[in-house]
């Protein structure tokens, strides 16, 4: 007999996702972290969602996660990006009290009925007949388990960086899970060293916000979680402010003192969010780079500084952020650093994300190499439903890159690998019109549905809400305006659907009267992308057997064999995404798998 039906280490916001997964499908579940008091913390920036990010908190929501609740329940500003752009770029960002998001969701896990909470750190896992069978803690515990969920973020040998110091911690002052990544790479996992950061926090009353530019959100907030009606929370603003030739010149004159530049960060940092030193040094033309000073709490005096991540030495981060217009008399509570720690190849994973070297063994979050909390919180909400379907004997539970941002993110991870943090965008997600944000609970609820994570309520609100649309659409297509229909109408793009002052739909809200407007605008688009999404849906329609013998098939080059026969694809669409894997290879494979399913 199991002690659990599963286990997840770590409590970050992969872990949270996955161990509400898991006991919310009825199975007796474990959390194991290396504090109850930091479970849900946000380590960096205080905000949830933003481009590509936002929609990928919104499909969490859809399937049965928890992130759009707990950013509604928390946040104290809200804004919809890129609103002058096409609602397939546009994307929902909150502020958060991260205070209160942290302890409302370690609430929410203390609440569920089968889940167990366990202060201890994993050092090593159970195996029995080649299959992870639970952990081994550093306080000699063996809990049994018949699958576990890895999810260790920044901490698995961690350390941190500011200036010439260093220690190992996963975050500043908190202790790194040493041991586990030499158990992992013991069993044959392939491990490698990536590098983030995270800017100082300086005192709200100490700053000059008059020589700052406010932001404001807007109003009224919008709701991440599709289950929320509408939100009453106190709104804050942020500021903008920038730093100048003064700033630059302080961090060139000491970048031989920074550990990125001297040699002691080995780890590949992310590319698309770099400390201030590495934009300084990266792009010299530049004269200013912005600023974003932003609220971590209602309760708080401490202020993020958006865009000053470093790990120079702090009386250097004194000087530079001291030369910035709002911050000269700025109030450092706490300093910039960067962290280095243990990451594992994604290319390991199968789509599930199981591992492809233990079986029963799921990873998730920033330690496959991602960075931020709605890459870490969509693979933990995965990682824990297809530990329940394994659990279960089912097939695994699989996104397409065709129907979700989540696909596109797990796809790109376990088909091409990354070497960087890898970092959600629009620009990912090649069918991303058809991937809105506002639609998300059309596309995946009833997937969740299934899966058991989104009740009977909810998927008859949904369907409720499906059936509204389609009259929306309807009563458009049966009034006339002038020589044409409303329908037609709305396609151009000065009108929209408020203007047109119907009173046919007066009983509708805003919500669906938008949703409605937005798929007759962009319908002729959609039309054309669906489409191509049904050749693509072919291509990951035609499976490949897990046991499929690539040396069988004659006329694949060598370096095609080798990477087919290394990541293993599912399916003739993913093998075609493979880096390296040649489109003639593609189709003399596709030949070969239908010969083998006939023979």
């Amino acid at each position: 007999m199991r002690d659990y039906d599963a286990i997840v280490i770590g409590g970050g916001h992969a872990g949270i996702e996955a161990c509400l997964a898991l006991s919310r499908e009825g199975f007796e579940t474990l959390l194991v972290t290396q504090s109850l008091d930091t479970i849900g913390r946000m380590s960096c920036n205080p905000s949830i969602g933003g481009l590509a990010k936002g929609n990928l908190v919104r499909e969490i929501d859809a399937l049965g996660g928890e992130m759009g609740h707990l950013i509604d329940s928390t946040m104290i500003q809200m804004r919809l990006l890129n609103k002058r752009r096409g609602p397939a770029v546009q994307a929902p960002r909150a502020q958060a009290d991260k205070f209160s998001y942290s302890r409302l969701a370690k609430e929410t896990l203390e609440s569920e009925k089968h889940l167990t909470l366990f202060m201890d750190t994993v050092v090593d896992f159970l195996i029995e007949n080649g299959r992870a069978a639970g952990v081994i803690t550093e306080r000699g515990w063996k809990i049994s388990s018949k699958t576990v969920v890895l999810t260790t973020g920044t901490f698995m040998d961690g350390k941190i960086f500011i200036g010439e110091y260093d220690a190992p911690c996963g975050r500043l002052s908190e202790s790194a899970a040493i041991g586990l990544g030499d158990s992992l790479r013991r069993m044959g996992f392939h491990t490698g060293r990536m590098k983030t950061g995270t800017p100082a926090r300086v005192r709200r009353s100490s700053l000059d916000f008059d020589e700052m530019e406010v932001q404001d959100g807007d109003d009224p907030m919008l709701p991440f979680s599709f289950e929320t009606e509408h939100i009453e929370r106190p709104s804050v603003p942020c500021y903008v402010t920038y730093t100048n030739e003064k700033t630059h010149e302080i961090i060139r004159s000491n970048i031989s003192r920074s550990p990125l530049y001297g040699g002691k960060i080995v780890g590949k940092g992310p590319r698309y969010c770099p400390s201030i030193e590495d934009k300084v040094v990266r792009f010299p033309d530049r004269e200013r780079h912005q600023i974003f000073v932003e609220p971590e709490g209602l309760g708080s005096e401490e202020m993020y500084l958006n865009g000053l991540s470093s790990s120079l030495p702090e009386d250097v981060q004194h000087a530079f952020i001291h030369s910035i217009p709002g911050l000269r008399h700025a109030e450092i509570m706490r300093p910039a650093y960067a962290v280095e720690y243990d990451y594992l190849d994604p290319l390991d994973l199968y789509p599930s994300l199981e591992s492809k070297i233990l079986p029963g063994l799921f990873v998730a979050g920033q330690t496959n190499g991602t960075s931020g909390y709605e890459e870490a919180a969509a693979q933990g909400l995965i990682a824990g439903i297809n530990a329940a379907e394994k659990i279960k004997g089912e097939k695994p539970f699989i996104l397409s890159r065709t129907e979700s941002y989540i696909g596109v993110l797990i796809d790109d991870l376990v088909t091409k690998g990354t070497k960087e943090p890898y970092r959600m965008f629009t620009s990912r997600a090649e069918y991303r019109l058809s991937l809105r944000h506002d639609t998300a609970d059309q596309r995946l609820t009833p997937k969740g549905y299934a899966v058991g994570l989104v009740t009977d309520g909810r998927m008859h609100a949904l369907e409720k809400k499906s059936e509204a649309i389609r009259r929306v659409k309807e009563i458009l297509q049966h009034t006339r305006l002038g020589d044409k229909s409303a329908y037609d109408t709305l396609k151009e793009p000065e009108r929209d659907i408020f203007s047109l002052s119907l009173p046919a739909l007066e009983t509708y809200s805003d919500e669906i009267l938008r949703e409605a407007e937005l798929d007759i605008r962009y319908s002729g688009y959609i039309d054309r992308q669906e489409r191509e999404l049904e050749k693509a849906r072919k291509a990951e329609n035609m499976e490949i057997p897990s046991d499929f013998d690539y040396d069988s098939v004659d006329g694949i080059s060598a370096e095609s064999r080798e990477k087919l026969k290394a990541i293993r694809p599912l399916s003739i669409g993913q093998a075609a995404r493979i880096s390296g894997v040649r489109v003639s290879d593609v189709a003399v494979l596709a030949v070969a798998v239908r010969s083998a399913k006939r023979g």
